[in-house]
């Protein structure tokens, strides 16, 4: 069948148009109200073909709308499969049937509490997973095999204890700070998480306004629902963005996201090293599990391993052959500052700085990659007094992520030596459940924290944060009890087993 041709397309197509074409053979989908020839793509799409076919002849939006970048088609899909625009009051709409989950979760949205009543950061998670789709709630909470390094990224921190100094003048308290040569009102960013969406429909660009109100870094994800020009769009002013990168294995694809990150004024590179291939998270399989297409014309098979859900889809052009090799490449490329994400040992700090690199990430990947990896913070306390004792302090900037909820947090990562600490799944949260008077009073929440503890350690001001504020005895001893945290285990979602089907 000819294909209409989209300059001389006058007339719009119909739902009737596009209906007939709900096979392998043809297989057209409806996106944002225009029309799509996807045939060709079945094959080739990283979340097998069946994911497709279950839109085949249909309006896809709604499933394809938190996954996918806007402007993805237009990249990756040819002109020619670009069919034009569709006369959606033709368009059968399907009746779905209630969900009695879904009728629930509607329920608790009404019930929920008042933004007021969140007091800490662990108060939106709570807040989250009550009013979260489950599927969205699965991918951002889920972490590693057993999710032991996931709760253990917070738990690292309780086994450092303060030493605070008394009669020290704190009247005045200044938290600003400056990251690659930004100045920040406190040490933290938004660290960069994936499919915004999924929790709140306007995507990243909430969490790059909470930024700009309270003068932190956003960095800006690979992986995001908003398309990159959307968010370095939504940044105002003078606002800084850094991009965090996974590296596409066609090479002239990722110079070109570097050089357009560059001229868009993006000021910092973060390159990804910590997940050549993805981890198994296995709350967020469970959640996916679902017979998809069944309902399709389809006689062939796929062998396609779709059990990774969203995430496998959305990241199997990673390069996993990225190594040491390639970093001469990347400072070639760029001018923008190069720091390497997902560093968990000394010696790679210690190569990272031979190789020419601004500074590194001591991260697990928010426990979503090798479980039993060590948290950021307990890694932090093995790096520092190694690069002081080689004189290498100063050649380095070291930042942490992972399990960072409280303001102590950041104040026991500074004063082990880092320059910042990276923040994401509690602004996700606070986006998931509030939209961005969520963000917002989360973030001035950590502020009035960070200060308020300041006054009690005895400092001023972030420059005065040292190792002789602190106690890290505990943080060697992996079997050392440490006091439980009724806030984390109160909103942890624990990990089921297989579960019976429904009677018939």
């Amino acid at each position: 069948m000819n294909h209409p041709s989209n300059d001389t397309q006058a007339v719009k197509l119909t739902g009737a148009d596009i209906a007939k074409h709900n096979s392998r053979e043809s297989c057209w989908v409806i996106i944002h109200g225009r029309a799509y020839d996807v045939t060709e793509f079945l094959p080739e799409h990283p979340g097998g073909p069946k994911v497709i076919l279950k839109y085949a002849g249909k309006d896809a939006t709604e499933e394809y709308e938190p996954i996918h970048p806007p402007d993805t088609l237009d990249k990756f899909l040819d002109k020619s499969k670009h069919l034009g625009e569709v006369d959606m009051k033709t368009v059968e709409q399907e009746t779905k049937e209630e969900d009695p989950d879904e009728q629930d979760r509607q329920a608790r949205i009404q019930r929920m509490p008042i933004l007021e009543q969140c007091y800490n950061l662990m108060d939106f998670e709570a807040v989250a997973r009550r009013v979260m789709k489950k599927t969205a709630w699965a991918y951002y909470s889920s972490g590693a095999d057993d999710e032991i390094t996931l709760r253990e990224n917070h738990r690292a921190f309780h086994k450092i204890w303060f030493r605070p100094r008394i009669l020290h003048d704190v009247e005045q308290i200044d938290l600003s700070t400056k990251m690659l040569g930004t100045k920040v009102d406190i040490p933290f960013y938004v660290t960069a998480t994936a499919l915004g969406k999924l929790g709140n429909p306007e995507g990243e660009v909430v969490l790059t306004r909470g930024a700009k109100k309270h003068n932190v870094i956003q960095m800006i994800p690979t992986l995001a629902s908003c398309s990159f020009d959307e968010i370095i769009d939504a940044a105002e002013g003078d606002q800084v963005q850094w991009l965090q990168l996974y590296v596409n294995k066609n090479r002239d694809i990722t110079k070109r996201i570097i050089e357009h990150a560059e001229k868009r004024g993006c000021k910092g590179l973060f390159i990804t090293v910590d997940a050549p291939q993805l981890g198994r998270r296995e709350k967020d399989m469970r959640s996916k599990f679902s017979d998809v297409g069944s309902n399709v014309q389809d006689t062939g098979g796929d062998n396609v391993d779709r059990s990774q859900g969203a995430a496998r889809a959305i990241s199997s052009f990673i390069d996993p052959a990225l190594s040491w090799k390639d970093i001469p490449w990347f400072l070639s490329v760029t001018k923008m500052p190069i720091l390497l994400k997902g560093v968990q040992r000394v010696e790679d700090v210690i190569r990272a700085i031979s190789a020419g690199v601004q500074g590194v990430v001591l991260s697990n990947h928010g426990g979503r990659q090798l479980d039993f990896a060590r948290s950021g913070v307990e890694v932090l306390a093995e790096v520092m007094p190694e690069l002081r004792r080689l004189g290498l302090q100063d050649k380095i900037e070291i930042y942490i992520d992972g399990g960072v909820r409280r303001a102590t947090d950041i104040i026991k990562a500074l004063c082990l030596g880092a320059t910042g600490v990276g923040i994401g799944r509690p602004f996700l949260y606070a986006m998931s459940a509030y939209g961005l008077p969520g963000v917002d009073r989360a973030m001035q929440l950590l502020k009035d924290e960070m200060e308020m503890n300041m006054r009690l350690i005895g400092c001023n001001n972030v420059n005065q944060l040292g190792p002789e504020f602190i106690d890290t005895r505990g943080l060697s001893m992996h079997t050392t009890g440490v006091p439980s945290d009724t806030l984390g285990l109160e909103i942890y979602d624990p990990m089921v087993g297989p579960q019976e089907k429904a009677r018939l």
